[in-house]
């Protein structure tokens, strides 16, 4: 299981890279992409959408199923990763390169999880 210790995360299985106090990128972690299987399409917000922290911004398409990602972070989308749209198996190929959206003006992270705890949750997870 590779959780880089940079990184915070979510119970949803989504990543964070915070890149100023304000501003970060937004994937999924190799667990959600192990657990999704072969990825076929992602559907990715505009540039200038509001996101919610907890509320779904985006959809992928796997060989197995329809997925929601949840936004960690509330804020508004300053970048999407358009080269994700054309080729979305990077998503499984490179899950921490393979950024979604970029948020800036962040609020409401005090949820998210330090790579500790959610390599717990991930052993949690694994072990029912």
């Amino acid at each position: 299981m590779n959780i880089p210790q940079n990184l915070s995360y979510t119970k949803s299985h989504e990543w964070v890279l915070f890149l100023n106090e304000t501003t970060a990128r937004v994937g999924i972690t190799d667990t959600a992409q192990q657990l999704l299987g072969d990825l076929v399409y992602i559907n990715l917000p505009e540039v200038g959408d509001s996101v919610v922290s907890g509320d779904t911004f985006s959809d992928v398409e796997s060989v197995k199923a329809v997925s929601d990602i949840y936004s960690p972070v509330t804020g508004e989308i300053s970048a999407v990763n358009e080269e994700l749209k054309d080729a979305p198996q990077k998503m499984n190929t490179a899950p921490y390169d393979s950024w979604l959206i970029e948020v800036k003006n962040i609020t409401g992270q005090e949820k998210l999880l330090t790579a500790e705890q959610y390599a717990k949750i991930c052993a949690e997870e694994e072990a029912h």
